[in-house]
């Protein structure tokens, strides 16, 4: 019978499942740990009439009219036949070639995930796919064992660390101390790169083409001409003085499927031919990467990211606010617009006290962050313990999982936070309204006039 330790523990080989609302970033602890990225949907195309499940997706030759049938909504796993369709490709000889009942498992969750869908995770580990053992968690609490801070000169990972993960579904903002989770202090904005898509193809199909059955497409213009702007209101009125002849635009070929031609920005020179069809990126440029910053710029009554920071460092230990505020780490794949550092930094500085050092760790690749940091956490001597074993599961069943992976309680974070004031949570936040308010006011008054 395993015991929690086991003697042959550590020759099973173990799996590493970044499991994202978008894409999974998949691999095996060993000799090649080649990241695997494969979209984490079953999609249909109506191009070619035919479903591609997760990695199948790479033999698809027409990606118009794309239709998605996510495991995730509303950045929860709610589709399990689908899920379980993906993983048992990535299972497969085709990808990984994993033997389940001889491997380890490290899988990655939401932050806030329900417990019982915590539980549908169990059993899929345990009884669907009989691994030996697993481990779960959020991909901000493996952060701290990689190398995202260390790559900045640091010899160790820091005590205090804070981990904004800006995904597929949600933006979340994560303190840990000593790798462990602050629940009480972590927060979340819903702006993730699903969204900034909806809003782009909405935006383009009331300006130019119809585009709102083409997620795929306004998918890769979105990552191929987007960026974070440092003067938002010189920009617009560059954009708004000389409409499609300024420095902003951009031109964006679409794809051409029957010449297997994928969209891109138009080279210089490139002469258009009659079947080009040209996607003019004016202010959507950034506008729509924007809404991390002002989500209320469309009627979301959040705070942007930097003030988000602010008030989950407010919630922490006043003596170690500092800590937090030197060492803030960003993943996540809308981490990777151009200028989003810089914005960030900027409005961060007014946010923080004058007398704190403020420092933000960025990764080379934001995306497959958390999952290499999961192989160095397979590494670690203490990874053994943390593992839930089959038989443990067998005798205890979900509650063995909460008992040794821990989880957040709703319970502690309100009896936590219900004393502190607002004003201590949101020390410094400007309460200016939305630009989106302050044009309806403008309008209103020149009605009444």
């Amino acid at each position: 019978m395993l015991t929690s330790e086991p003697a042959g523990m550590e020759t099973l080989a173990t799996v590493v499942l970044d499991n994202g609302g978008s894409t999974i970033k998949a691999g095996v602890v060993g000799n090649d740990e080649t990241v695997r990225i494969i979209p984490n949907a079953v999609v249909r195309s109506k191009g070619d009439k035919t479903t591609y499940i997760g990695h199948e997706i790479a033999r698809c030759k027409d990606f118009s009219s794309l239709h998605y049938r996510l495991p995730f909504e509303k950045g929860y796993l709610v589709d399990w036949d689908a899920q379980k369709a993906v993983w048992d490709g990535l299972f497969s000889t085709e990808v990984l070639s994993v033997n389940a009942p001889e491997s380890s498992l490290i899988i990655t969750e939401p932050c806030f995930n329900l417990p019982n869908i915590q539980d549908v995770y169990d059993q899929f580990v345990f009884e669907e796919y009989e691994f030996q053992s697993y481990y779960r968690c959020t991909p901000a609490a493996m952060v701290p064992y990689g190398s995202l801070f260390a790559s900045e000169g640091l010899s160790n990972t820091p005590e205090c660390a804070l981990i904004v993960d800006s995904g597929f579904s949600f933006t979340h903002v994560v303190p840990l101390i000593n790798h462990q989770i602050q629940w009480h202090a972590v927060k979340r904005m819903d702006v993730g790169g699903k969204l900034l898509t909806n809003q782009l193809k909405e935006v383009v199909s009331y300006r130019q083409w119809n585009m709102m059955d083409e997620t795929y497409i306004m998918n890769c213009a979105k990552e191929a001409c987007c960026y974070v702007s440092m003067q938002f209101i010189a920009d617009l009125e560059t954009c708004r003085s000389s409409p499609k002849q300024n420095s902003i635009v951009m031109e964006y070929l679409l794809p051409n499927f029957s010449i297997n031609r994928a969209g891109q920005i138009r080279p210089p020179g490139h002469e258009l031919t009659s079947t080009d069809q040209v996607l003019l990126m004016e202010n959507e440029r950034f506008t729509i990467p924007e809404l991390l910053f002002r989500p209320d710029d469309i009627g979301l009554e959040q705070t942007g990211l930097p003030g988000t920071i602010a008030a989950s460092i407010a919630l922490l230990p006043e003596d170690l606010q500092g800590m937090f505020w030197a060492n803030i780490g960003v993943i996540g794949g809308n981490t990777k617009f151009s200028g989003f550092h810089e914005r960030l930094m900027t409005e961060l500085r007014s946010l923080a006290p004058v007398d704190f050092e403020i420092n933000i760790f960025k990764s080379d690749d934001p995306m497959t962050e958390s999952y290499r940091s999961a192989l160095a956490f397979a590494k670690h001597p203490d990874f053994p313990s943390r593992l839930l074993t089959r038989a443990e599961y067998l005798e205890s069943g979900s509650g063995a999982a909460r008992r040794k992976f821990g989880q957040w309680d709703i319970g502690k974070v309100v009896e936590k936070n219900k004393n502190i004031r607002q004003d201590d949570v949101e020390p410094r936040l400007t309460k200016k309204p939305s630009r989106a308010r302050m044009r309806s006011s403008a309008s209103s008054t020149a009605r009444r006039r």
